[in-house]
């Protein structure tokens, strides 16, 4: 037995496969790839770090600072400089540090300090260092970063200006990443989007209805309008992290077509147009179709965005882009979703919970069934209108409870016909059968308070599932 467990704990030792999160910084063995050994892949999207430098020219011996800084924080870091015209070769040059606390320097290729990382996972938004130029320094030379925003979540080899020296003249920038070449020309908006002008001049989707973005900061707002060969977009809604909406064929999102998102803090709104035809890329779909209108919104963490927690704004009918202007009208859950949580809430959680169920027995069942009830309803499925539905619910709860004891105390005597507790006036003998006619009345009016209780609940709790 004791060599089993021996061969076990050899064989398991020899399984064990090594995952370093590096806290520390000492990453030497990722000095050539510049990959973290973290077991997943580099984020492909655009940055939301940069790798700046303070000069374009340098002479062998000078020294330039280099900074890596971003929208967000990050918890790691590798920089390195190497020779522009051949970017996977070894680092040149060596660094010094500005602040040792959170940064440090690496051997790389056999050279001391051709390469600094962060000394712990402490968050930062910016670091500085200083790379100076070697006595044989190549004549063009890019630094490259890479930047771990959280563990799994980095961007590989991010790219700094070429900086050369001399009178040569600097290559190209080799980009390390596929990036689209598309580009647009971004402007600070002059002023908040507002509602005046929809269906007149624009067509507009707006939650909730009748709010107007330009006074509500709960406001979430589409709007678009035909401007010749294009349709230009406004876009507004308060967010943590992003606004964003798409354009599908169905309410299902299954053919999602296009998004268009930023990402700010508070009340988030950009603008942009788009050609209705782009026949030199037919894989665009064109805006002179009909689609479903999505609108929606989460969190963004790291440079990534998240899944939206609650059901997306959806129009309720298809809409033709390039059609007229009007008001469209949408809801968080389609229809099918509306009858689920409806039949729910008026068979199984109002009534059939309660019908020929014993208390004692079905207690942690029926406290189930209303804890769901009242955790459901910020479920994106069941996104019901403030404050009063979350009332109503609390309500209920407190009903079913009240009845419930009211029940329990009228069978264990508690609750009895007035007057029948003095010792002076019970009678000789028991009357069975006025004790069964007061007891059937009593359970009769128990009945129909509950039904009319629960009735009116569910009326309530059904009118809010229409307006969602």
């Amino acid at each position: 037995m004791r060599n089993l467990q021996t061969a076990l704990a050899i064989l398991g030792t020899l399984c064990l496969t090594s995952i370093s999160g590096y806290k520390n910084g000492k990453v030497e063995e990722s000095c050539e790839s510049m990959m973290p050994i973290h077991h997943s892949q580099p984020n492909t999207t655009a940055s939301p770090y940069t790798l700046t430098v303070n000069a374009s020219k340098f002479s062998p011996g000078d020294n330039i600072r280099v900074t890596v800084s971003g929208s967000g924080h990050f918890e790691g870091f590798l920089i390195e400089a190497r020779d522009a015209s051949n970017l996977d070769g070894p680092a040149v040059g060596s660094f010094t540090l500005v602040d040792h606390e959170i940064s440090q320097r690496l051997t790389c290729n056999s050279i001391e300090g051709s390469a600094v990382s962060h000394t712990s996972n402490a968050k930062k938004t910016e670091i500085q260092v200083i790379w100076k130029a070697p006595s044989k320094a190549p004549p063009t030379v890019q630094f490259l970063a890479t930047v771990l925003a959280h563990y799994k979540i980095f961007w590989l080899k991010v790219p700094s200006p070429v900086i050369s020296q001399g009178d040569v003249t600097p290559a190209p920038p080799r980009s390390t990443t596929e990036m689209s070449t598309n580009s647009a020309s971004t402007s600070i908006l002059p002023q908040p989007f507002t509602s005046e002008g929809c269906g007149k001049s624009k067509s507009c989707l707006i939650d909730p209805v009748g709010c107007n973005p330009s006074v509500d900061t709960n406001c979430f707002f589409l709007s678009y309008s035909t401007l010749g060969q294009t349709v230009s977009f406004e876009l507004s809604g308060p967010a943590q992290g992003y606004v964003s909406f798409a354009l599908s064929k169905d309410k299902w999102m299954s053919v999602l077509t296009d998004v268009g998102w930023r990402v700010s803090d508070g009340v988030i709104q950009c603008k942009f147009s788009r050609s209705i035809y782009t026949p030199q890329d037919p894989v665009r779909f064109s805006l002179n179709n009909s689609y479903y209108l999505f609108l929606a919104d989460g969190a963004a963490e790291y440079g990534m965005i998240h899944r939206h927690k609650r059901q997306p704004l959806i129009s309720s009918h298809y809409q033709i882009i390039t059609g007229p202007p009007k008001i469209l009208t949408g809801s968080r859950s389609p229809l099918l979703m509306k009858y689920h949580g409806a039949s729910h809430i008026d068979v199984s959680y109002s009534f059939a919970d309660s019908c020929g169920l014993r208390f004692s027995l079905c207690l942690q069942r029926k406290m189930e069934h209303r804890v769901s009830m009242f955790t459901g309803i910020r479920q994106q499925s069941l996104l019901l209108p403030y404050p009063w539905t979350t009332e109503v619910l609390a309500a209920f709860v407190v009903w079913t409870i009240v009845l419930r004891l009211v029940l329990k105390l009228h069978k264990h005597g508690v609750i009895e016909k007035a007057g029948s507790g003095k010792d002076d006036e019970l009678p000789v003998l028991s009357n069975n059968s006025v004790d069964a006619n007061w007891d059937t009345k009593f359970r009769v009016a128990i009945l129909a308070v509950f039904v009319l209780g629960n009735s009116a609940f569910c009326i309530s709790l059904l009118a809010t599932i229409g307006n969602v």
